[in-house]
This record gives structure tokens, sequence and C-alpha cells, in this order.
């Protein structure tokens, strides 16, 4: 889902997508000329790759997200507490992009699996 920025409501505006298993919904208004805010829960199953062995296994998600989207750079001096800002250069909100970020951070993190969880080693499993 794509909106252009100077189509964002002032009234905050329900949305939701999916990708593959997880749910991104909430809602989305205008603070702004230049800032728009996204109140959004990201839920679902998704699959990741253990940190040690590389098995895959699935974490369940339930966040709750504050983004702050930028038309433009973000002017830092107005910098909201416990918030993510996204700056777009191209006037137009992509949830789906925004979506795939949170996703990608998620599983670049070090999940581990049952079987990697309870040995003590510090090396890597080979296979």
């Amino acid at each position: 889902m794509k909106v252009e920025f100077r189509k964002v409501p002032q009234v905050p505006k329900e949305f939701k997508i999916c990708v593959d298993s997880v749910n991104f919904l909430g809602t989305f208004s205008r603070i702004s000329n230049k800032l728009a805010k996204i109140d959004a829960k990201i839920e679902g199953n998704f699959d990741v790759e253990c940190y040690k062995c590389g098995k895959e296994l699935t974490v369940n998600i339930d966040e709750k997200h504050i983004f702050t989207i930028s038309d433009g750079v973000f002017d830092s001096d107005n910098e909201r507490e416990n918030e993510i800002i996204i700056e777009i250069d191209n006037h137009i909100l992509n949830f789906e992009d925004i979506l795939n970020s949170e996703l990608e951070s998620l599983s670049s993190e070090y999940h581990t699996c049952k079987d990697c969880d309870t040995n003590d080693k510090f090396v890597d499993i080979e296979i």
C-alpha cells in the first residue's frame, strides 16, 4: 500500500497489510506539513535462521511501534522520544517498505534454535 504524502489525512485512518503470515496494521495521520505518524502493530509468525547452526525456526511477532515519517530530511531539533524516524525522499509513504524493513531488522537479530539454546559451546555448530 502506497500513499502520496500530501494525501495523508489529518484524522487517523486505519490500514492493514499482510506479507506472508505477518500483519502490519494500525492508523496513520499527518502531524504537520512534513511529518506523519504511524501507530502500528506487527503480528504473526516469521521464519528466521538460528545464528549458530543455520536451522530455520519460526518466531512469533507481537510488537507495537510508533513511526514518525518525515517527508524529506528530519530536523533533529524536533526529535520525539520512543519513536522510530523514517525519512522518505520520494513523497510516497510505502507501508510494504516499512514492514519489510522491520522484518529485515528482526531477521538480523541473534536467534537460537532449541538445540543450540541448550548447547554451551561458544563456537558455531558445523553440519
